[in-house]
């Protein structure tokens, strides 16, 4: 009689045991009776039928997932190895435990195929200068594509691209090129800007005499400063017709 007493109680122990459930705060527990889909429970404690009932935990965070590096060939048929992250949640416990088998595989193989075909609709510039765009153009296929399992992708950043070397050389050559054509550009339009303001002076100058010769002591003044500068001072022609006249005339 005690020993079936004892095995009462141990049977006891064990279904409450089973039937006792504690989910803390970021999860959900996603219950299932005899087979049919009850709902999420949580958080906090709550209690199972034993046999009958199964729970399978799901985790609300956000999770961050590793994209492998991807080798994919560009719009203008450049290879190029490309890696990203994502990052993204479950919203609907339902529905990542009862619409997909496994939410992060799925999750996994949907954003490397996405990457693969954005990647392939863009040439090397876009990926390289352009990369917040291609990144929020992932999230919003990628969230497209898992919405209806009850995944909410958040972010999607490419970390790395990696282009061959000789192809790393070419960028360099371009790059230094389109520098030494910005810096004939700017030294042209410095010249051409001085040419005019020359001009303009020069128009100046030429409309008042006695200016052109204070422009003259004023250059002489600046050399003087140098012991070792010779200066010849031209003589006005102004001066000289006036001695040339008196001679003609006597």
């Amino acid at each position: 009689m005690l020993g079936f007493i004892l095995l009462i109680v141990v049977m006891g122990i064990f279904f409450l045991a089973q039937a006792i459930r504690v989910v803390t705060e970021y999860e959900r527990g996603v219950i299932f009776r005899l087979g049919r889909l009850i709902g999420a429970k949580g958080p906090g404690l709550f209690f199972l039928i034993p046999v009958v009932d199964r729970m399978v935990k799901i985790d609300l965070r956000v999770i961050t997932m590793d994209i492998p590096v991807q080798e994919v060939i560009t719009k203008d048929n450049v290879p190029a190895k490309v890696n990203a992250v994502c990052y993204f949640r479950v919203v609907n416990p339902n529905d990542a435990v009862n619409k997909v088998q496994n939410f992060y595989i799925a999750t996994s193989q949907i954003a490397q195929t996405t990457m693969r075909s954005v990647v392939g609709q863009v040439t090397l510039d876009e990926l390289l200068s352009e990369r917040d765009q291609i990144n929020q153009r992932l999230q919003q296929i990628i969230d497209q594509q898992t919405e209806p399992w009850g995944i909410k992708v958040t972010t999607v950043e490419i970390k790395d691209v990696q282009i061959p070397e000789q192809m790393q050389r070419a960028i360099a050559m371009q790059a230094e090129a389109e520098r030494e054509r910005r810096a004939k550009v700017i030294n042209a339009e410095g010249e051409f800007q001085a040419s005019q303001r020359l001009a303009e002076a020069a128009s100046v100058l030429s409309k008042e005499p006695a200016g052109m010769q204070l422009r003259f002591l004023q250059v002489a003044q600046a050399l003087s400063d140098d012991k070792n500068t010779t200066l010849f001072f031209p003589l006005p022609i102004d001066l000289i017709e006036g001695f040339m006249k008196k001679g003609k005339t006597s």
